[in-house]
């Protein structure tokens, strides 16, 4: 399989020449990339490269590997290598998709979903909202539209720009001291912390290999205090920086895997990358320890009364119940059943997101497509799967155990669902 393996990174490394976004991170020989810059192979020899390599993978034996252990290790690591085995063939069926995509193949929004991420979000009518809405409507009580008294009320809880370092290192601490007793990373791993402009994401972490990241946190628009956890969690610990840590450590350096020193955005490994990582926000904290987290450290060091973070919450997690709502305007949108305008009155409707970061979100769209599902769907796929294994919240050592595991796995999302 390592032969297969290699050829699917140099083919990832090619298609990163026709899509500057296609290669997330690479820490392989460097030069495998210097190559793939000097040939610039077209997108049909590079599709059939794939399909060959999907043959190839076809035809390999997936037990022989395990065939020299025994017991319990023998049929955890036999998982492993079926999970090795489905996971390469899906990965380049989706690169296959990507180039159909880049050759000028139109795909639905849902038929693109399935094929680069291995998943289809829910569709809900807007009448699905609209009950939400009707119940925010009465917990929220005031005069004007329910969007201008919403934002409204978000905006006494915006970070000020000269508390953001503060704030952010304050929660990046504690997720690491919640993450830390729960599984061992490489003694070398760290990130730095950037404070950029002009994207059309909030926050991104560049994995560079060797343990480290870089993340980026996007201040176009006034950041709220929840955001200050949950871009710690999610690009950081546990989410992202440990995950490409985990995955560097167990499976390209001790099992000599080289898949693994690239990442394909626009392929299955983002939407269990995203899910993981949004989860992982409720591996590390219950909603009463971040609460209390929050009203001890984080409010005070944003300036903010921590009297209300029971107020804040509490008004923040009937609008999460919102989020597939993003997901409709993507469908709608990418599928040219409305156009830009159209789509941000209908994230401002019933998503309830300012116009200002409406537009902004339909920048994401133009951008990473339906990648939009991976975060929500993700999330609740990722959740299920560990539920589903004992790993809830009567059992939170559990909840840590099954979710360490399938950071350090090679699952593919339509595998969660088993």
């Amino acid at each position: 399989m390592n032969e297969i393996a290699e050829r699917y990174v140099k083919l990832v490394l090619d298609m990163g020449q026709h899509d500057p976004a296609y290669v997330d991170s690479y820490y392989g020989p460097p030069e495998w990339k210097a190559e793939a810059e000097k040939a610039k192979r077209r997108l049909a020899d590079i599709d059939a490269d794939a399909q060959r390599l999907i043959d190839a993978s076809n035809g390999e034996t997936v037990s022989a590997a395990a065939s020299t252990t025994t017991g319990a290790d023998r049929d955890q690591l036999a998982e492993l290598v079926r999970l090795r085995h489905e996971y390469l063939r899906r990965q380049l069926e989706a690169l296959r998709a990507r180039v159909r995509m880049l050759s000028g193949a139109k795909l639905s929004f849902d038929e693109e979903s399935q094929a680069l991420y291995d998943a289809v979000a829910p569709t809900h009518p807007e009448s699905y909202f609209q009950a939400m809405l009707d119940d925010l409507e009465r917990r929220l009580p005031g005069k004007g539209p329910l969007i201008d008294r919403a934002e409204a009320f978000r905006k006494q809880f915006v970070v000020p720009r000269d508390r953001l370092g503060k704030v952010f290192d304050l929660a990046i601490a504690e997720c690491r001291r919640r993450t830390l007793p729960h599984l061992t990373l490489p003694e070398a791993e760290s990130f730095t912390v950037e404070y950029v402009t002009g994207k059309s994401w909030s926050g991104y972490n560049w994995y560079h290999g060797n343990y480290r990241s870089v993340i980026q946190v996007n201040t176009d628009l006034p950041i709220f205090i929840d955001r200050a956890i949950d871009l710690a969690c999610h690009e950081g610990y546990p989410g992202h920086h440990v995950y490409n840590a985990l995955l560097e450590k167990n499976l390209t350096r001790d099992r000599g895997w080289p898949e693994f020193s690239i990442y394909a955005l626009f392929s299955p490994q983002s939407l269990i990358a995203e899910g993981t990582a949004n989860y992982g926000i409720e591996v590390a904290f219950s909603d009463a320890e971040r609460r209390a987290f929050e009203r001890q450290a984080l409010f005070p060091a944003a300036g903010l009364n921590p009297a209300r973070v029971d107020e804040y919450y509490d008004f923040h997690d009937l609008i999460d119940r919102l989020s597939y709502a993003g997901n409709e305007a993507a469908r709608r949108y990418l599928n040219g059943d409305v156009d830009r305008e159209a789509a941000v009155q209908w994230l401002t409707r019933f998503a309830l997101m300012a116009p200002e970061r409406a537009a902004q979100r339909t920048r994401f769209f133009d951008d990473y497509r339906s990648y939009v599902i991976n975060y929500n769907l993700g999330k609740d796929l990722v959740k299920q799967f560990i539920e589903s294994r004992g790993g809830t919240d009567a059992n939170p050592d559990k909840r840590w155990q099954q979710f360490i595991r399938l950071l350090g796995s090679p699952r593919l999302p339509s595998g969660l669902r088993q």
